[in-house]
């Protein structure tokens, strides 16, 4: 069984170690190829953070931890 991430916001370590990880990554790709602003805004403890370090990583290129995620193969 999986674990809950609970206050963890670093996707490399939620991918590492095996946690619960809802893949959002077809949002991101459709963010990022819409050459729009965007403003954030959720109320606390909503995954802000962690969106935010996910598409650091995506935008990084490391790939590895996208594996099994739909953004890994586009």
């Amino acid at each position: 069984m999986k674990k809950l991430p609970l206050g963890i916001q670093n996707f490399p370590e939620i991918r590492r170690d095996n946690y619960v990880y809802i893949d959002k990554t077809s949002l991101a790709l459709k963010m990022a190829d819409s050459s729009k602003d965007y403003f954030l805004s959720r109320p606390r403890r909503f995954g802000k953070s962690l969106f935010l370090d996910t598409l650091k990583c995506l935008f990084e290129g490391r790939k590895e931890l996208f594996k099994g995620l739909f953004v890994y193969d586009k």
